[in-house]
């Protein structure tokens, strides 16, 4: 193995506290154009749809997202098991 994999490359990430507790998000809404991908998170809730973030990358990013959640999802399902998927439930935007 060479010296490139062997070492782990650490990254200092700076936030404040309010953004390093996460966010809750159960929808999402994907748009694009010809430079770049939009993602929104959003919160479906009883009092309406809220939107908890908006991602915009480029589209090469978002294939580097992909493959990182495929490959990360791989991983998470031979440690835990297969996820069950369930189709979602009807919750209308108000």
């Amino acid at each position: 193995m060479d010296d490139a994999k062997k070492t782990s490359q650490q990254v200092q990430i700076k936030a404040n506290e309010e953004l390093s507790m996460g966010r809750y998000s159960n929808t999402m809404f994907i748009a694009h154009g010809p430079e770049e991908f939009i993602i929104e998170w959003l919160l479906n809730s009883p009092s309406g749809a809220h939107l908890v973030s908006r991602i915009i990358v480029t589209p090469g990013h978002v294939k580097r997202i992909i493959s990182a959640l495929i490959d990360n999802l791989k991983r998470y399902e031979e440690k835990f098991g297969e996820i069950k998927q369930t189709e979602p439930s009807e919750h209308p935007f108000h």
